[in-house]
């Protein structure tokens, strides 16, 4: 028998695109990590990089998968990698990412507590969130509550035999594929874990507005895809925040409009209940993700993220729905600069 048709415990596959020196600290914390004393492998998938990863990842001891898609996104790269994988286990993580070291034995102990788990993942935290308010703050958006969860995001463990049942992510979605996924393995009865232990250390690298606004947008786009998609399934998904986003983004559009009229008018007493409104429902936010850590202006910068992300996230919705009546495919929508 050939070493390579030896199975595997564990399968860790990364995958990437132009992450540079971040894919480079990714493998080594995957060397260094402990790995519950199972025999694992490292792929690396790598998606038309224009930097040098490929030759990085091979010199750091990964196995190399090149995909070069006509429409490049992240659920090509993991359908590649779990599907050359030998592991009955898969850990999925994304090339900016560190892996914790004592990730792996707890989200093992998670996965064996039943066999109805398909999936278990960890807290994702900012590597550096000191460098640039945009970081500072989404920071706290990874924080989700322990427990079952309706989804996980990009770094997961997930069994091998419930990937291959499923058929494994959906290649053509840009955005959102963990959760449509894992909407497809909760109508089945698996179960999505989600246990109080850091799992990944992220490199969100966003220093500017742009980035800001294309990420959100990119959640828009995602939030109407697998919303229309998942409407009539058996595990609905996004339903509710997808319509909630609708009026909230809209209201937002409409309110400098409003205000200015307000103003125009000499109506000071309606501008200023308006104001103080705003005031108290930034407060009011804030206050309700303090479960989520930070200080008063990490809690208050995310509270006005909370709400200003609504307008970008409602061009991605819209975007998505203009695209979909002119029967085209949106392309990969990118917020992370390539690194020199």
């Amino acid at each position: 028998m050939n070493s390579t048709d030896i199975p595997l415990e564990l399968s860790i596959v990364v995958i990437g695109r132009n992450e540079g020196e971040r894919l480079a600290a990714c493998l080594a914390s995957v060397a260094a990590a402990d790995l519950g004393g199972l025999p694992a492998e490292v792929i690396y998938v790598d998606s038309a990089s224009t930097d040098g990863s490929t030759a990085l990842a091979r010199e750091m001891g990964a196995r190399v998968i090149v995909v070069q898609p006509a429409r490049p996104c992240a659920a090509v790269g993991r359908n590649a990698g779990w599907r050359a994988a030998r592991g009955r286990l898969v850990l999925f993580l994304d090339g900016d990412t560190l892996l914790d070291p004592a990730f792996v034995p707890a989200a093992l102990a998670e996965l064996h507590s039943s066999p109805r788990i398909a999936a278990v993942w960890g807290h994702r935290r900012e590597r550096f969130p000191e460098a640039s308010v945009f970081n500072r703050v989404l920071d706290l958006d990874w924080v989700y509550p322990p427990g079952d969860s309706e989804f996980c995001g990009g770094d997961a463990l997930f069994r091998r035999n419930v990937l291959v049942a499923a058929g494994g992510f959906d290649e053509s979605l840009i955005a959102g594929e963990e959760p449509e996924l894992c909407a497809r393995l909760r109508a089945v009865g698996f179960r999505i874990s989600h246990i109080d232990h850091l799992m990944t250390r992220h490199d969100l690298a966003m220093n500017n507005w742009s980035q800001y606004w294309r990420r959100a947008e990119r959640a828009g786009h995602a939030y109407a895809e697998i919303s229309e998609r998942t409407r009539d399934g058996e595990v609905p998904l996004w339903q509710d925040e997808s319509r909630r986003n609708r009026i909230r983004g809209s209201a937002l559009l409409a309110a400098p409009l409003v205000l200015a009229s307000l103003l125009a008018a000499g109506a000071m007493l309606p501008v200023l209940a308006a104001v103080g409104a705003a005031l108290l429902l930034l407060a009011r936010t804030a206050w309700r993700a303090r479960w989520k850590g930070g200080d008063t202006l990490t809690l208050a910068l995310y509270a006005a993220h909370s709400h200003l992300q609504q307008v970008p996230i409602l061009w991605g919705q819209l975007a998505w729905r203009f695209a979909q009546r002119r029967g085209k495919a949106r392309p990969l929508i990118e917020y992370k600069a390539v690194p020199r």
